[in-house]
């Protein structure tokens, strides 16, 4: 069955919310755009869940003075595609919101980074990956613990190879970029993309879900699962063909520390994997692309010339 589609944190539990238009509400994309449903029918490894999705608005943890949007308990996974703005490079890249597997930072991480890259002719797609909300167990984790998270990711890079021609994208030159759990989704799509986690459903799973590269900011969960101090996760196995990746982290991140991107960047020089690691004393965790004094804010400014230098967009 062909899908057709048209283009059209770990973070402090006890979060204080203010509901957005009641407790029901649920993140709707900006004005002309459409969140497009990747299963065509039952999500695989579904769970119960203990409510319907919700939206609210985070008005303690402020970031750059301003409050943020969290969505709970997502249990039917959506991309929403963010077509370039000016010139299309044909490049584009899949963007996962972190939030520790619990909720999702949907402006923060999502919508406000999709603006950016669109703004540097380079398509976007926001990834809404299954999450059960904020403090009620289980999480849906990371894998191995569970598959669902990757799943969605999987599936929405084959998707986006699957549409390329559709939506003017280059087939070569789909990434990845991520926050947090995010960050850690982003090394688990670069390094077990020869390990399908769920049975193709279409034609579009016969399209590769490799990323051609990834960027992970603040990433997390790659201390886990092992034995002893400074050894990577051994579920994120990283070879020679892992796909080109920057690393951006502070090294006062209180949440997910700098040995995550210490220990990953090791692997990849290890591999052979073309890699960048940019560190920055000061900048805590989850700034996103808020200006702030903090010199960690000009990252993304990084993050353009290093897509340059490997050749996903022209100089």
């Amino acid at each position: 069955m062909r899908i057709v589609i048209p283009l059209l944190l770990t973070l402090s539990v006890g979060f204080s919310f203010a509901d957005q238009q009641g407790e029901t509400n649920v993140w709707e994309p900006p004005y002309g755009l459409k969140q497009l449903p990747i299963w065509p029918g039952p999500v695989p490894d579904a769970r119960p869940f203990t409510g319907p999705e919700t939206l609210k608005t985070n008005t303690t943890d402020l970031v750059a003075g301003r409050p943020w949007l969290v969505v709970e308990n997502v249990s039917q996974p959506t991309i929403t595609v963010f077509p370039p703005k000016g010139k299309n490079t044909g490049a584009a890249a899949v963007v996962f919101p972190g939030g520790g597997y619990w909720i999702l930072a949907m402006d923060l991480e999502g919508t406000e980074i999709c603006d950016w890259l669109t703004s540097k002719g380079i398509a976007a797609i926001l990834l809404k990956y299954r999450v059960p909300g904020e403090g009620k167990p289980p999480r849906s984790g990371c894998y191995p613990n569970s598959a669902e998270a990757l799943e969605d990711a999987q599936r929405t890079l084959s998707l986006v190879r699957f549409h390329a021609a559709e939506w003017k994208i280059d087939p070569h030159k789909i990434g990845v970029i991520g926050f947090s759990a995010g960050g850690h989704l982003v090394a688990a799509t670069s390094t077990l993309f020869d390990k399908r986690l769920y049975k193709p459903v279409d034609a579009a799973d016969k399209e590769s879900c490799r990323p051609d590269f990834g960027i992970a900011v603040f990433p997390g969960h790659l201390l886990e699962n092992t034995s002893k101090d400074f050894e990577l996760n051994p579920y994120v196995p990283v070879t020679g063909k892992t796909p080109p990746t920057l690393l951006i982290q502070a090294e006062d991140d209180p949440v997910d520390p700098v040995e995550n991107s210490l220990v990953y960047f090791e692997a990849l020089k290890k591999a052979g994997v073309p890699a960048e690691i940019h560190l920055y004393a000061h900048g805590g965790h989850a700034f996103g692309l808020r200006r702030t004094e903090q010199p960690i804010t000009a990252w993304p400014q990084l993050a353009e010339t290093w897509l340059q230098t490997i050749g996903m967009v022209s100089k």
